[in-house]
């Protein structure tokens, strides 16, 4: 599957913890085109996984965000956005600076997501919150064509994943 990403837009990346969006985002985009909700949290508190850090490390993402796409940059949020509140503030920063909004979504199921995780050596994630995540990308597959995003990318399996082609078209395409 081909992906398009015109120029200087906002890329929101789908998916329950577990379902491979730090993967692919650091295969596919320059480190400093992704701006991780957990790396955000480590920078407010030292510890990516404090959930109480949320608040403070969401508005960190979103004035980065913002500066980044006032000056026309891709960027790349990795983080599970499955429940429409959270996208909503996004593709409004998206409209403020002109800015188009693809989703990519990872579709996998919680079978794979939970088995994802439970290999993970640096941080696992509680298996009933994947359970929620999960329920909250089901219930958000209907609406994310009709929230703003020029582009709606969904993943269906690993494999369709690593078989994916980025197309980045230059700034105003």
């Amino acid at each position: 599957m081909k992906l398009t990403f015109p120029g200087g837009s906002l890329v929101l990346l789908v998916g329950p913890s577990g379902a491979g969006k730090s993967t692919f985002a650091k295969k596919y985009f320059k480190p400093t085109e992704i701006l991780s909700s957990d790396y955000c949290r480590a920078l407010v508190s030292d510890d990516e996984g404090d959930q109480s850090a949320s608040r403070d490390a969401f508005e960190v993402l979103h004035l980065i965000a913002g500066k980044r796409l006032q000056r026309g940059r891709l960027t790349v949020i990795d983080a599970t956005n499955v429940q429409a509140n959270w996208r909503t503030s996004l593709l409004a920063l998206a409209r403020e600076h002109r800015a188009p909004a693809v989703a990519v979504v990872f579709n996998l199921g919680t079978n794979l997501c939970l088995d994802r995780n439970r290999l993970r050596v640096d941080r696992q994630v509680n298996p009933s919150i994947i359970e929620k995540q999960e329920a909250d990308l089901q219930r958000s597959l209907t609406e994310l064509g009709t929230e703003g995003f020029r582009n709606v990318y969904v993943l269906g399996s690993a494999d369709e994943i690593a078989d994916v082609e980025i197309e980045l078209q230059p700034l105003g395409s």
